[in-house]
C-alpha cells in the first residue's frame, strides 16, 4: 500500500470513527511527516460543542502537541474532504506544506455541508457581510498600544 494509500485511508476511517461516535459531521485528517503520522483527527463539533473542532483543526492540535511546536512547516495533511476556508486557513497558519483531499466542495454540498456561502460572504467588505465587522476608529491608537508591546517584547516568537 502507497503512502497516500494508506495515509487517505486512515482519514476516512477517523471521518467514519466520527461519526460512529456522534461527535460531528463524515470528516477525518491525518497529519504526516517524513512518511509517519505525526497528528491526526476527526469532526468534534457535536461531542465537544465547539464549532472550530473540523478535522483539520483537530488534527493540528494533535500534531502541534505531538511534535511540540505551532510550525508544522515539513508536514502534509490527508483529509477526506476539500477543506472550508477556516480549515484552510488554519492550514497555512500551521505552515503545512500541502493538501491531499478525496471529495470535492460539491460532494460535501450534496450531504448539507456547503462552504460556498463562506467564500461568498468573504469576498464582501467586511461591514456588508451577514455578520459585519465594523471598525470602531476611536480604540485605534489604544489597540495599538497592545501591538507595540508586542514589538517591545524581547523573547517575542515570531509566527
Amino acid at each position: 500500500m502507497s503512502g497516500h494509500e494508506a495515509f487517505m485511508r486512515r482519514a476516512i476511517a477517523l471521518a467514519r470513527q466520527g461519526v460512529a461516535g456522534g461527535h460531528g459531521g463524515p470528516f477525518g485528517a491525518v497529519i504526516v511527516r517524513d512518511g509517519r503520522v505525526v497528528g491526526e483527527g476527526h469532526n468534534r463539533v457535536l461531542s465537544s460543542l465547539d464549532p472550530t473542532a473540523h478535522a483539520e483543526v483537530t488534527a493540528i492540535r494533535d500534531a502541534a502537541r505531538n511534535e511540540g511546536d505551532f510550525d508544522l512547516s515539513g508536514t502534509e495533511i490527508y483529509v477526506n474532504g476539500m477543506p472550508c476556508p477556516m480549515c484552510m486557513s488554519a492550514i497555512f497558519w500551521a505552515r503545512i506544506g500541502k493538501v491531499y483531499y478525496a471529495c470535492a466542495p460539491e460532494d460535501a454540498e450534496r450531504i448539507g455541508f456547503d462552504d460556498q456561502q463562506f467564500y461568498r460572504e468573504l469576498a464582501k467588505p467586511p461591514e456588508a457581510r451577514a455578520t459585519p465587522a465594523i471598525q470602531l476608529a476611536e480604540f485605534v491608537e489604544e489597540a495599538r498600544a497592545s501591538y507595540q508591546a508586542w514589538l517591545d517584547r524581547a523573547e517575542r516568537v515570531p509566527y
